[in-house]
């Protein structure tokens, strides 16, 4: 009996190792040419720190060939493997890798499709996640923490801990100086303390989490909690999908006690001037009204991924008898019931603001000065995230550390792609909503090219809502509407440019806020923010993102072009996943290992 021999095909795990071999070969031998010839005409390499000691993306071959040519000499990657069964899905092999460095662990996530008969990397994802000899004192590692026996002098935990909150400035000095102590200044804290890095976060409020306490009362958090987890101590189960401010200050403070985050509240920095012969900075601050001097090596700059709050300068507000402030100084709703209240801006701050105010018996108006692209904060969860981070996410074993990686792995050129259909599906689920917003005059947008909200907040941090309610409140007319440019005010009124007048007793600014640049030329210099250029944005000329193109966040987590300066920032989710990598830098600078950036960011100036 002749038997019939059916034809081999090779599946998903043959491939994927069949390419990392051919790749390592390739690094092995230094051959570069042949390690960019395993990339496809249209590739994307991201390296957090792996590679490049930077957070960059080099695209296709020729920047392959680059990235290799500046950096495999001193990496001596190896050990190239999958980590998980590879899977294949529309012809595209995603394959999990871990891999070695000669200083450091890494992972990464490539996208392996069939060009021209072989096996190429379409996007490709590498990351460190700790250094060989340092690694976090977790697990199987962690602390013993008691010491028992006898010992003559024995020092406590509480009293060494005394200790060192008391020592910065006068016996010791931190190695990191981190200024601001909200989500991102925390975050970073937590990390450098488990990494044994000597680091001080100062910030000016009474309390850790005040920052989140101090504003308008119906604040809350946007993102779902899946999201929006902190380094190494998750949100409780039973904590809520959308988060009060006041429960997320409580939060923070915990955990800035729970993690043990060296944090020095009601302290302001004043002044900061680097020393490029001494290697340091001299930091002026004043804690609880005492002026001290703090010399760190490296200084960071968490103060938000903002800048200074954007206050428009107008004719007649020095004649206007109402009360006006920006939104982020908007002390809440509560005196301003019966009042006539104008909100200029129609970002998140302004409905939220719109619509606390509408709830405690206010007479509401907002003023779009632009078009603003909403999203329902439900649908959002459900169609923008719910693959990543949820409940079902998580039961389908998409930790977070997961689903940050599979996030990270998306390059920016082309991250608008995969969100176009998603707010496309948006948009049909919650077209009845969208038709009575335009009805009532709202000007919609979903972004430059329809990619929606992730997007815009990559490129520009702003112009977007998440949520509802206030905006229910437009559609239906009870929180009115009116557009254009405030060209003035009156002793009682906000003029518009059309000539519109609009009677006041409180005018709100929810007008946005500069670059970051803006902390660093007050707190050290014009002549370094200068040097330093626009810190966040992509470089995607669409609006308010001007070239040329970086393909990263511009300045964010990673060497700037004024040594020993850093700046970290973000949402929860990106000040949970960026720190690592901030941590990781500074982290190998204090143990002296060789750090050589490639693609150190260029500058761009603000405009």
């Amino acid at each position: 009996m002749t038997q019939t021999m059916e034809p081999q095909t090779t599946g998903p795990q043959q491939v994927a190792d069949d390419w990392f071999a051919a790749f390592e070969s390739a690094l092995t031998a230094g051959d570069v040419d042949a390690a960019a010839d395993l990339f496809a005409t249209e590739s994307y390499w991201r390296d957090l720190i792996a590679f490049s000691w930077n957070i960059t993306t080099v695209e296709h071959p020729d920047g392959v060939r680059d990235l290799l040519e500046h950096t495999l000499g001193h990496t001596g990657p190896h050990g190239f493997a999958t980590s998980e069964p590879p899977a294949e899905e529309g012809g595209v092999t995603t394959a999990w890798f871990t891999f070695e460095t000669e200083v450091g662990r890494g992972q990464g996530l490539a996208r392996l499709i069939e060009e021209d008969g072989r096996t190429k990397a379409w996007t490709f994802l590498t990351t460190l996640y700790e250094l060989k000899g340092h690694e976090e004192p977790r697990r199987d590692r962690r602390p013993m923490g008691a010491e028992h026996g006898a010992t003559k002098d024995r020092v406590t935990w509480l009293e060494r801990r005394r200790a060192e909150d008391e020592g910065f400035g006068t016996t010791t000095q931190p190695y990191v100086l981190v200024v601001g102590g909200g989500q991102g200044g925390i975050a970073l804290g937590a990390r450098l303390r488990q990494l044994g890095v000597p680091s001080l976060v100062v910030d000016k409020h009474a309390r850790p989490g005040d920052q989140w306490r101090g504003r308008y009362k119906s604040l809350c958090l946007h993102d779902p909690v899946w999201y929006d987890h902190l380094p190494y101590l998750k949100f409780p189960d039973n904590w809520p999908v959308f988060a009060p401010k006041d429960k997320i200050g409580d939060w923070l403070e915990s955990y800035t006690k729970v993690m043990e985050v060296p944090y020095w509240s009601s302290t302001t920095a004043t002044s900061a001037q680097y020393s490029a012969e001494t290697g340091e900075w001299t930091v002026e601050v004043e804690r609880d009204g005492t002026p001290l001097t703090l010399r760190p090596t490296h200084l960071v700059l968490a103060t938000g991924m903002s800048g200074k709050p954007n206050v428009p300068v107008l004719p007649g507000q020095d004649v206007f008898r109402g009360e006006q402030h920006h939104s982020s100084a908007h002390p809440g709703p509560d005196a301003y019931s019966g009042k006539k209240c104008v909100v200029v801006g129609s970002n998140n701050s302004a409905f939220d603001i719109c619509g606390a105010l509408w709830e405690h018996g206010a007479d509401v108006t907002m003023v779009q000065r632009s078009s603003t692209h909403i999203v329902k904060s439900d649908t959002l969860m459900e169609v923008g995230l719910g693959d990543l981070y949820s409940e079902r996410a998580v039961a389908a074993g998409v930790t977070t550390e997961k689903a940050d990686l599979i996030f990270a792995s998306l390059p920016y050129r082309i991250m608008h792609t995969f969100q176009i259909p998603l707010y496309d599906k948006m948009r049909e689920i919650d077209a009845d909503f969208y038709r009575r917003l335009e009805q009532a005059g709202f000007q919609l947008d979903f972004g430059d090219d329809d990619s929606g909200l992730f997007m815009k907040y990559l490129r520009r941090g702003s112009g977007y809502y998440i949520d509802v309610g206030a905006a229910d409140l437009v559609a239906d007319g009870q929180v009115k509407l009116v557009q254009g440019q405030v060209d003035h005010l009156t002793e009682g009124s906000v003029v518009l440019a059309d000539g519109t007048e609009l009677e006041a007793d409180l005018v709100v600014y929810a007008t946005g806020y500069g670059s970051m640049n803006g902390w660093a030329a007050d707190l050290i210099s014009q002549e370094v923010a200068d040097t330093v250029g626009k810190v966040w944005g992509l470089g995607s000329d669409t609006t308010k993102d001007p070239g040329p193109w970086e393909g990263e966040q511009r300045n964010m987590w990673k060497p700037t072009q004024q040594e020993a300066l850093w700046f970290h920032g973000g949402n929860l989710h990106q000040s949970r996943h960026y720190s690592l990598y901030l941590a990781l830098q500074l982290k190998a600078r204090h143990e002296g290992i060789d750090t050589p950036v490639y693609n150190l960011a260029p500058v761009h100036h603000l405009s």
